[in-house]
């Protein structure tokens, strides 16, 4: 599971150093894809599989499903971390986040999600509020 709160600086060379309690679920390989939010998942490569599995699940008659599909792959690349535990993200995830040299890689469970800082400032700020006053109807059964 991936949890917690890293800020890792992006190298000249588009590179990243993995957060260490990250390491060992990504050492088989990872994907990088968009995200919503205008960040980066990150998914262990068995993860991405299973998400895959479940996208492929719906119906090709809804375009709404097509398009998500079509943004979500498109944008998807297979990565390995090297030596040092860098990860290279490519140059048009990194455009699409907007990521500067300041990141913020947050755990989300099953997935990791890499920020640029300041919109992740941006981002938290608008949304603790809301946090604070999440009812059941949000995530059912949970409180």
């Amino acid at each position: 599971m991936f949890l917690g709160t890293h800020t890792p600086k992006l190298d000249d060379k588009g590179r990243v150093i993995l957060p260490a309690k990250f390491r060992q679920e990504l050492e088989g390989g990872l994907v990088l894809t968009r995200g919503q939010e205008r960040c980066i998942y990150v998914f262990s490569a068995r993860e991405f599989e299973r998400v895959h599995e479940q996208i492929r699940q719906a119906p090709l008659t809804s375009a709404g499903a097509r398009d998500f599909l079509r943004l979500f792959l498109s944008g998807a690349s297979n990565e390995q971390a090297d030596s040092q535990h860098r990860i290279t993200i490519p140059s048009n995830l990194r455009d699409y986040a907007g990521l500067g040299r300041e990141l913020t890689v947050i755990g989300a469970g099953t997935r990791a999600e890499i920020w640029d800082t300041a919109a992740w400032n941006e981002y938290y700020a608008a949304k603790e509020a809301d946090f604070a006053s999440t009812t059941e109807e949000v995530i059912p059964g949970i409180f």
